[in-house]
């Protein structure tokens, strides 16, 4: 079956064509590096599936015109689809399937490495060292053991990052609209109210898919109501954040440390070089003239595991879809 590919890269491309070489019946696969918009949905001209990444177009627009070149199905190598025009979609009668589960393990790891390079102010000794300055001044930390460590979702990502928390002799209290696993209960988290998270953490990190009920989420209310100094990671969605209120916030010493994996506006900017040209996002450039933020591109799932685990469960889609079996599959998104 012809799929393109959108948004590739070449590790996407090493990862794809690894798993469809292992096929019987590989597929016939193209990429391009382009992202998919209303300029660019020609280019899926005659290709019966599309694939595509978190920073891709899926509105109303866009959706209609790879239906009029003949796409019937989206593959999403992602977990996420609020970028997706779900509405709309049902209108078009498009199938869609998503990796709903590629590595908790490694965006929760990675919010971890926000978290201790942040604390440690390892971003800052790095730098140093290479000048062959070894002072300390300006690079304390504090222990993360005994500290209250809130997390907003407790899914996969957030189960898991709870658990290294744990491991580190953190308290850990969730919020979650659902019941929180287990297992996490046994080992000494809490489930807690919002404001009662907020109002308590020494560390807050967001593990959440953004809805319009989670859009804002942290706000100038809710940056209000958490502790002085409060550590604040974002891995999941740039959406969650009020960035103004955010840089507001970090101005005034109400938020001592920031770390994102993902920004609001991220769409134009994220997994493309821009090193020599102008960004003339001018809140990008602000959060990041701050010595006590960490700004990662995006990188929370890129581990091995996770981009194996992307290629093989986002081709055996392909291969349900195929085979007209995507209707049983899980990873199958449910649209109506």
């Amino acid at each position: 079956m012809r799929l393109l590919v959108f948004s590739a890269r070449d590790y996407d491309r090493r990862y794809l064509d690894l798993a469809n070489h292992a096929r019987s019946q590989p597929h016939a696969i193209d990429y391009t590096d382009a992202h998919l918009s209303a300029d660019t949905a020609a280019l899926a001209a005659g290709y019966e599936a599309v694939c595509v990444f978190v920073n891709d177009r899926l509105d109303a627009d866009v959706l209609a015109r790879l239906h009029r070149g003949g796409t019937r199905l989206l593959l999403l190598r992602c977990a996420g689809f609020n970028q997706l025009d779900v509405p709309a979609a049902i209108a078009q009668g498009l199938q869609i399937a998503r990796v709903p589960a590629y590595s908790p393990h490694a965006v929760a790891e990675h919010a971890v490495a926000l978290l201790l390079s942040l604390n440690r102010h390892l971003h800052r000794a790095f730098n140093r060292t290479r000048e062959n300055d070894f002072r300390l001044d300006g690079l304390e930390g504090f222990d993360l053991y005994g500290k209250t460590v809130g997390v907003i979702g407790a899914g996969r990502i957030g189960a898991a990052f709870a658990g290294i928390m744990l491991g580190f002799g953190c308290r850990v209290c969730i919020h979650d609209p659902l019941p929180l696993p287990a297992d996490l209960l046994a080992r000494g988290a809490t489930a807690t109210t919002l404001p009662d998270l907020l109002a308590a953490s020494d560390v807050i990190s967001l593990h959440c898919p953004l809805t319009p009920a989670t859009h804002h989420v942290i706000d100038r209310r809710a940056l209000s109501q958490m502790r002085a100094g409060v550590t604040l990671i974002n891995t999941s969605r740039g959406g969650l954040l009020d960035t103004r209120a955010v840089i507001a916030a970090l101005k005034a010493g109400r938020i001592g440390a920031l770390g994102l994996d993902v920004y609001e506006q991220e769409e134009q900017l994220f997994f493309d070089d821009h090193s020599s040209s102008v960004v003339t996002d001018d809140v990008l450039q602000r959060l990041l003239t701050f010595p006590n933020v960490v700004v990662t591109g995006h990188q929370g799932f890129f581990t091995r595991e996770a981009l194996a685990t992307i290629a093989e469960t986002t081709l055996r889609n392909l291969d349900d879809y195929a085979s007209g079996q995507l209707a049983l599959s899980p990873n199958r998104l449910p649209l109506n």
